[in-house]
């Protein structure tokens, strides 16, 4: 298409090769064709090769990409009234400058490059609560406010903490969202959003980023859309794109989930308003995720004390030559007439910062953030809600419905299992599995949400759980017994999570923090898989009181136990958790819980205790696998009833304990390695001179009940014994507190792991104990 020059006197268009035939009629349709491809041309280079450009031909919904297309391509869309220019005016941050002029010195990481990031936000609230949100999710901060953002709405706004790991918060807020969304009953995300702040840098070069969009559309897992807004500064601290990725824009991760993507010079406010309008409007019409890529720069470097001329001097040369968001406004506004410079001294002297900033304070903490009481009511149950969650778990309460029936001697029959269920019931016993329901039951039907979460949760990784049953005929017809037990019981959650742990555990986390009445739960398929989630354990959850001020009580599930697999993929890494606990006797003040639970009863203690707890803190459970069917590893339902209580050490209860002054050697142990332990004893004819005792909870460490057994066994020698490597597992942790706790001979005894894969060499190497 040949553009004539209009400035020009005269101008030709390009010779034509080969000879064109003569016509005395023109071609009318020619011609009109040629006029719509010209104003096509027009319009097109209206919408996208000014300050906006917009991705989306690569999504696979013609719908959706018509819906973009109008929002760009309709001449004159971009028009703004004189009296939404004068707000664009007003909502421009100038806080900046006061910290600027006021703490010269001091790092802020301030806003000045990107003045625009505010109204942005304030333009993607607005919008959204004009279509019926009245929640949202955000990053960076820790606070709760409530804020008539526009004249007729009132909308919650949730900051969460990030730490430095920047984009380990985003999992965090989805979590917290699809909590707010799950406890009002918003099954379609109307009421309730997340709103992602992002750098260029992390957002392409984290992985956290790709899991997290990964969990975009998962059942259990969607928010219904989510409005990335990326700061687009075109650095990452010193390193320059062209080091930092291997895509054409940092944005290219979101391509993936087909988010539309909208870039904007954010030094043009009204092509930011409006793209953040039509951000809003596609989640709330599509319920889709949708990025908005603010390109902008920092005017002072990573911070205010940087000195970024080091490594970009030709990019800062050009950056200290540019004019503040908010001078190009009032200029652009002063040159179309829409305001004088009296006006806008007058509506800049008066604009406020307004907000109302909530306290929000649980009913169980006093004013000052202490728990109004420090006692924990007795954790068992009446035996016949014991009998009747029993009951439940044996059965299927779904009429017509098929369950498995077994393909051989090899493979275990569904009906079997529920059988071996009801027998259990029957002789008031319980494995760990039923100890596991009879824990999950008796909460709901109290009223407290459920939510079990990770890989392979719903039936379980060792095929013992079995909460999801599914129809052997009917495709997708399943049934969830734990949700049959009463009428007025609240609702269990359990769901298979993607193959991610970081984004998961993170997702569960930030679930966590909406609702301290709930038992939000995350298993990992084996022990060592929370290796990738290390940021959110060490960012989140072990300093999350110290750092964040929150209490969260999400337990972590980790099957642990050096069967021979070697002595790193049996591993959930005991000595980690333990080297980061804070000890304190009453709770209050540690970090968090460590157990590791030897019985079914114990184990139904302490996840009941958990919710029972006059405070929340994050409980780390190591978890058997050969206890989970070991028929030494049940539990009577004596040791469940009413004024019955988790037990933080269980003392030696055999011949010994009749006879502390005969025993020679009392083995302080934990976990499964009781069981052998125990088998040996017997074996060697030795239960009358060694005393086997069990630390079921290491952290906060007990203490007073470990001094109280090594009073009873004074004249006996002291051991501690684990199956794990003398660098790994308790030894380091415990050591030095049972030395604090007695003044007898300390040995300590373990087993070397072998690194193949063969049962029998383990139990050859664990013979020694």
């Amino acid at each position: 298409v040949f553009f004539r020059n209009a400035h020009a006197s005269h101008q030709s268009p390009p010779p034509l090769r080969g000879t064109l035939p003569l016509s005395t009629e023109p071609d009318v349709e020619k011609l009109v064709r040629d006029h719509l491809t010209v104003h096509t041309l027009i319009r097109t280079y209206q919408a996208y090769c000014q300050h906006i450009g917009v991705e989306f031909m690569f999504i696979n919904d013609v719908k959706q990409c018509q819906w973009i297309r109008k929002r760009f391509e309709t001449p004159g869309i971009l028009q703004f009234s004189a009296e939404e220019k004068m707000q664009f005016l007003q909502s421009l941050d100038r806080f900046e400058e006061f910290l600027q002029r006021k703490w010269s010195s001091e790092k802020r990481f301030g806003l000045e490059g990107c003045e625009s990031l505010i109204p942005a936000l304030k333009t993607i609230i607005d919008k959204s609560s004009a279509s019926g949100v009245e929640k949202g999710g955000s990053m960076f901060l820790q606070m709760s406010f409530a804020r008539n953002w526009t004249r007729s709405s009132l909308v919650t706004l949730s900051l969460v903490a990030n730490p430095s790991h920047l984009e380990a918060v985003d999992p965090v807020v989805q979590g917290k969202t699809k909590a707010e969304q799950f406890y009002s009953g918003d099954t379609e995300g109307k009421k309730v959003m997340s709103i992602l702040i992002h750098g260029d840098a992390a957002f392409a070069g984290q992985g956290i980023v790709y899991e997290t969009f990964h969990l975009s559309d998962l059942p259990s897992y969607t928010t219904h859309g989510t409005v990335h807004v990326v700061v687009n500064n075109q650095i990452g601290f010193t390193t320059d794109p062209r080091m930092a990725r291997s895509s054409a824009y940092p944005t290219d991760v979101a391509r993936v989930v087909n988010a539309p993507i909208f870039h904007v010079n954010a030094d043009d406010p009204e092509a930011v308003m409006y793209v953040c309008n039509v951000a809003a409007e596609w989640r709330n019409t599509f319920h889709k995720d949708v990025v908005v890529d603010l390109v902008c720069y920092r005017r002072n470097g990573h911070n205010e004390m940087d000195e970024p001329m080091f490594t970009q001097p030709l990019m800062y040369k050009q950056i200290k030559k540019q004019k503040s968001v908010l001078h190009k406004l009032t200029q652009k506004l002063i040159g179309e007439g829409v305001m004088t410079v009296i006006n806008v001294y007058l509506t800049l002297k008066t604009c406020k910062s307004r907000g109302c900033f909530l306290n929000v304070s649980l009913d169980f903490f006093t004013d000052d953030g202490r728990p109004k009481t420090m006692s924990c009511q007795s954790t068992g149950l009446a035996e016949d809600e014991l009998g009747h969650i029993g009951q439940v778990a044996a059965s299927v309460p779904v009429e017509d419905f098929t369950i498995h029936p077994g393909t051989g001697l090899l493979f275990e029959c569904l009906s079997r299992i529920l059988k071996g269920r009801a027998d259990m019931v029957k002789q008031r016993v319980c494995d760990w599995s039923l100890g596991e329901y009879m824990a999950f039951g008796s909460l709901l039907k109290q009223g407290v949400h459920v939510r079990l979460s990770g890989q392979d949760v719903e039936r379980g990784t060792f095929s013992h759980r079995h909460h999801v049953l599914h129809d052997q005929n009917i495709d997708k017809k399943i049934c969830i017994p734990m949700n049959h037990i009463s009428s007025d019981q609240a609702a269990y959650t359990v769901c298979n999570s993607s193959l991610s742990e970081y984004g998961v555990l993170g997702f569960e986390l930030g679930f966590a923090m909406a609702n301290p009445n709930a038992l939000i739960l995350w298993e990992a398929q084996f022990g060592d898989f929370h290796n990738t989630a290390q940021c959110i354990i060490d960012q989140f959850i072990s300093s999350g009181q110290a750092k964040w001020v929150r209490q969260n009580g999400i337990v972590l599930l980790l099957p642990h136990g050096m069967e021979g697999m070697g002595p790193e993929h049996s591993s959930a890494r005991p000595e980690r958790f333990l080297q980061m606990c804070k000890d304190d006797p009453d709770l209050y003040d540690c970090n968090w819980m460590v157990v590791n639970c030897s019985t079914p009863a114990n184990y139904f203690h302490v996840l009941r205790r958990q919710i029972l707890l006059p405070f929340r803190k994050p409980l780390i459970v190591f978890t058997p696998k050969s206890l989970l069917r070991h028929p030494e590893a049940r539990s009577s339902f004596d040791l469940m009833l009413p004024g019955t209580h988790f037990r933080r050490v269980i003392p030696d209860e055999g011949p010994a304990s009749t006879q502390p002054t005969s025993v020679k050697r009392i083995v302080f142990c934990s976990g499964k390695i009781y069981y052998d332990l125990h088998r040996e004893r017997s074996k060697r004819d030795l239960d009358t001179i060694v005393a086997l005792v069990r630390v079921e909870q290491l952290s906060p460490f007990p203490f007073d009940l470990v001094r109280t057994e090594t009073e009873r066994y004074a004249q006996a020698d002291l051991v501690w014994c684990q199956e794990e490597h003398k660098n790994q597992g308790y030894y380091d942790y415990v050591m030095p507190r049972l030395q604090t706790t007695h003044t007898h001979t300390l040995a300590q005894t373990t087993t070397y792991t072998s690194t193949k894969r063969i049962t029998l060499s383990h139990t050859l190497l664990q013979t020694p104990l």
